[in-house]
């Protein structure tokens, strides 16, 4: 009887394999060959589920948006349910403060460089713009001073920038999250905010 195989985890194994590659080589590393050696599987398998190699690459970046959307919501569910408090965690758990989050942004930064210089990559926007328009309605739901989606942009910047200074070892982790804290503070502290 033939084994059952699960595709969806298969893909997993294989998108792992290259969030652990562009992590530590580079996504210019990830070539299919080495995309398989990776994942411990052949390249025949890999073409399998990938005919090409932005194929697999726009997998991988939809992969690493529900892994941020994890840690998020993970966080999110840990705390009380106010607009403020939920932006402190969602926006928090995008900051590479552990060895997971770490990997996840590496493999994000690297895919974005790749965008910059190759026209056929997807930049992966819809994940980007999904997250702004929440943190937009969060802000809108707090009832800041100013444009929620400002506001949003603003923030989502500030972690962007931050996700950078702590993989380049500008900041800490920790560091990286009381900044951030002291935003959102600032940002609440204006009047008429929940």
């Amino acid at each position: 009887m033939p084994t059952k195989v699960d595709h969806e985890e298969r893909r997993h194994q294989i998108a792992e394999a290259v969030v652990r590659i562009a992590a530590s080589r580079g996504l210019q590393a990830a070539s299919m060959r080495e995309v398989a050696a990776e994942a411990g599987v052949s390249l025949r398998l890999v073409q399998y589920y990938f005919h090409t190699k932005q194929e697999l690459l726009a997998w991988v970046l939809a992969y690493l948006g529900q892994q941020l959307g994890r840690r998020m919501t993970r966080a999110v569910a840990a705390q009380p349910a106010s607009p403020r408090t939920f932006l402190y965690a969602a926006l928090t758990a995008l900051l590479p403060t552990d060895e997971e989050s770490r990997r996840i942004v590496l493999a994000y930064a690297a895919h974005f460089t790749l965008t910059l210089t190759d026209p056929d990559q997807e930049p992966g926007l819809s994940y980007a713009n999904a997250l702004r328009d929440l943190v937009a309605e969060r802000f809108g739901q707090a009832r800041v001073n100013g444009d929620p989606s400002t506001k949003a942009a603003i923030a989502l910047a500030l972690v962007s920038g931050l996700q950078l200074s702590v993989l380049a070892g500008q900041h800490t982790g920790e560091e990286a999250v009381a900044l951030l804290t002291s935003h959102l503070d600032e940002a609440f502290r204006t009047p008429g905010a929940a």
